[in-house]
């Protein structure tokens, strides 16, 4: 059940439903459990979200005056992530949680109000953030690319990711899952199609779990293999894909039948270990990430 409001919490914070998680974060610290360090990492959660977004301020309601159009998803969007007053103090805060808090929900959440800043300096300092600090969690790492991009910001940027030195274009950043190559689309429908006949569910996880290795991966080499246009590395990846899943949801899976479901002959055998390999290592980042603060 702890593993089910995690998921709808990052659900919600992830579509911008913040009055929503607010609510959810007050319901979950008046539970009692022994994991403690869920509750201290969803009360300084909590705290951002009051702090972000007071009372009522995420009210799409509230930002309507009367006998006004009914606002755009991206206003609305805009006018909660970006204040009337923009001071020095709250241009720091927001760079400082951005670049400083422990909790990778924060920072990713600062990034989406830095995408809103004013000041002209702030790309230049999150282009160097990204240039300079090796320590930074890939998923935030790609966030900030995303930010970059929608403040307009072009040209090359050079950071570790994955232990990989890479220089990515910043225009040329996915803003979200469906902007991605097709190449890469591809791998995640042919695990969809197979997924669904074990089960109806899966095939929404399969999504959530590609959409995150692909922000862990993005400009590395094994994000490079992906984008080649043949039937194998579909193959090989769509299968890791669904062997990671059923790690990941059920505990368990059985790698002699997932090969045989998407025709991994021995020839695909060691491309197709490199992919379960490549994945599983992102999956327990992204477990490690639910428990630790990034280093």
């Amino acid at each position: 059940m702890l593993d089910q409001y995690q998921i709808s919490l990052t659900r919600m914070l992830e579509s911008e439903r913040y009055g929503e998680a607010k609510e959810l974060l007050g319901f979950l610290l008046h539970c009692q459990g022994k994991e403690k360090h869920h509750y201290e990492e969803w009360k300084s959660l909590l705290e951002w979200l009051d702090m972000a977004f007071p009372e009522g301020d995420y009210a799409g309601a509230e930002l309507r005056s009367e006998g006004s159009e009914e606002p755009t998803e991206e206003k609305i969007r805009r006018e909660l992530l970006n204040p009337p007053m923009q001071d020095e103090a709250y241009l720091n805060q927001v760079m400082y949680i951005m670049q400083h808090h422990p909790m990778i929900d924060q920072q990713m959440l600062a990034l989406e109000r830095a995408v809103y800043l004013e000041a002209e300096q702030v790309s230049d300092d999150i282009r160097n953030w990204l240039q300079e600090d090796d320590s930074i969690h890939p998923m935030v790492q790609f966030k900030a690319l995303q930010c970059l991009k929608k403040r307009g910001a072009t040209g090359a940027v050079s950071l570790e990711r994955m232990d990989e030195a890479v220089d990515l274009a910043i225009e040329d950043t996915p803003l979200s899952l469906e902007e991605f190559p097709r190449t890469v689309l591809r791998i995640l429908e042919r695990t969809e199609r197979v997924a669904e006949n074990d089960d109806p569910t899966l095939p929404h996880f399969a999504r959530e779990l590609w959409k995150e290795s692909l922000q862990f991966l993005y400009g590395t080499s094994a994000y490079n293999w992906m984008l080649r246009d043949d039937e194998e590395t579909t193959d090989c990846y769509a299968a890791a894909l669904h062997l990671t899943l059923q790690l990941t949801v059920y505990g368990s899976a059985n790698d002699d039948d997932n090969r045989d479901t998407y025709g991994i002959t021995d020839s695909l055998r060691f491309r197709y270990e490199q992919a379960c390999r490549t994945l599983r290592s992102v999956a327990m980042l992204l477990h490690a990430g639910d428990d630790e603060p990034p280093t």
